[in-house]
């Protein structure tokens, strides 16, 4: 059982570094249709002067179809629409490299509250957990996996550079939860590799 396990993680951990480093060369997403469920994500860019606007339309909603709006900074690298807390009402994803030597990623997202709504999904600051943020630079990509979203990031030492990094990579998987208000994404397992 034991060797399974390992044959398992070894293969996860080998379709992640392949799906990763496909993130890590694509071009800016400027515009892309998603659907799951019967609900679907027209998720579009729009440059102004010096602004760029995320615009998100769902459609297929049960009450709120309007779109949503927002000043983004950075690139965004992809867009995933699951349902990775498996309550039969996806979520879109849009993950984004912030510009400057570090790329840091950075994360909207909604959840279509049982196909009526969407509300936003908040994925807490990584610095809020000392041991995952150690090493931390940025260069960071997201990916989802099943029931969960990955986020993998190479980590530094206090010596490295920027563009060297020597610790080896860190894994981050989320599960997405009921909060307070909305829904949070929350870490669930820390891999180093």
């Amino acid at each position: 059982m034991k060797t399974h396990t390992t044959r398992l993680l070894i293969s996860l951990t080998l379709t992640m570094a392949c799906c990763f480093a496909a993130h890590a060369v694509s071009n800016e997403i400027t515009e892309v249709s998603r659907e799951l469920q019967g609900v679907s994500f027209e998720v579009g860019v729009s440059h102004q002067a010096s602004s760029k606007t995320l615009r998100i339309q769902p459609r297929g909603l049960l009450k709120e179809n309007n779109p949503i709006e927002r000043n983004i900074k950075g690139t965004i690298t992809a867009v995933e629409v699951a349902d990775i807390n498996v309550d039969d009402s996806p979520e879109v994803y849009v993950f984004m490299t912030l510009a400057g030597d570090s790329a840091y990623g950075s994360l909207i997202a909604y959840s279509a509250n049982k196909k009526k709504s969407l509300t936003e999904i908040y994925l807490p600051p990584l610095d809020e957990d000392a041991k995952a943020f150690k090493g931390y630079r940025g260069h960071d990509e997201f990916q989802i996996v099943e029931t969960s979203l990955a986020r993998r990031f190479p980590v530094y030492q206090d010596q490295d550079t920027n563009d060297k990094p020597t610790g080896g990579m860190r894994q981050i998987q989320y599960k997405l939860k009921a909060g307070e208000g909305g829904w949070v994404l929350r870490m669930n397992r820390v891999d180093h590799f």
